[in-house]
């Protein structure tokens, strides 16, 4: 896969997402206070916390902020590149991604100012406005990050390790609204966000960086003209070169 035929759908995914980012933040700001669902899930959540369960998000929900997003991402751009220059230009544009995604967002949440869920149902410690949810965005711009560097490379692997770092991701975001510190809309809009976002950041990087930056997945190897064939070789063949392709003697 060449990392040029990514523009089409990145560019279609970050439309999509945006738009339905925007609805959502239009009717979280028009609502000014939890939707039906958000009541619903946060209820839910409270009445289902046994200490294991509470004690499993807490270490789950910690690994969406702080260095460890910061350490996924440069193992993406490190993924990604096949010489010294592309895993340094991945590096550098996937962290460019992730810093630049956070004051995006940081801007968002304050003008939409959500407040969050009442604090006598927190699980853990939390700060700042609601929507959308940082832990969730974060985690899911990592994710998202990894994905595409798999894909590019393609490693024999990708099939297990993709869906592996996407439920790593969505268990993130399910946490902020286990532990009471996240309406499941802030989630939901950190997840369009990261979407759109990233988005756009790969439909930047495939139709403008230089071609010499741009990593792409190894190209399958020239099939054996044995194989093109499609039939078995013919092992009992004589091996006398003058002889070559003539039946033996009855």
């Amino acid at each position: 896969m060449r990392s040029r035929s990514l523009a089409g759908p990145a560019g279609a995914a970050a439309l999509c997402a945006w738009a339905a980012f925007g609805v959502l933040a239009a009717v979280v700001a028009h609502v000014h206070g939890p939707l039906r669902p958000d009541r619903s899930l946060l209820s839910w959540s409270v009445a289902h916390r046994p200490p294991v369960a509470v004690a499993v998000a807490r270490g789950l929900t910690d690994t969406g902020t702080g260095v460890v997003p910061y350490l996924l991402v440069v193992l993406a751009g490190l993924v990604a590149g096949r010489t010294a220059r592309q895993r340094l230009v991945a590096v550098l544009l996937g962290v460019l991604c992730l810093v630049a995604g956070q004051m995006l967002r940081y801007g968002v949440m304050e003008l939409i100012a959500r407040a969050r869920p009442p604090q006598y149902d927190w699980q853990t410690e939390a700060s700042g406005w609601s929507f959308p949810s940082g832990h969730t965005t974060t985690s899911a711009l990592t994710a998202g990050l990894l994905i595409t560097a798999l894909c590019l490379r393609a490693p024999r692997g990708r099939a297990v390790l993709c869906p592996l770092v996407a439920c790593w991701a969505a268990g993130v975001g399910l946490t902020r609204v286990f532990l009471g510190v996240h309406w499941f809309t802030d989630v939901l809009g950190g997840w369009l966000f990261a979407a759109g976002w990233l988005g756009v950041l790969v439909l930047a990087a495939a139709r403008w960086l230089p071609a010499r930056h741009v990593p792409r997945a190894p190209e399958p190897g020239p099939s054996h003209p044995d194989d093109a064939a499609g039939g078995p070789a013919q092992s009992d063949a004589p091996r006398d070169p003058r002889r070559r392709g003539s039946s033996p003697p009855a």
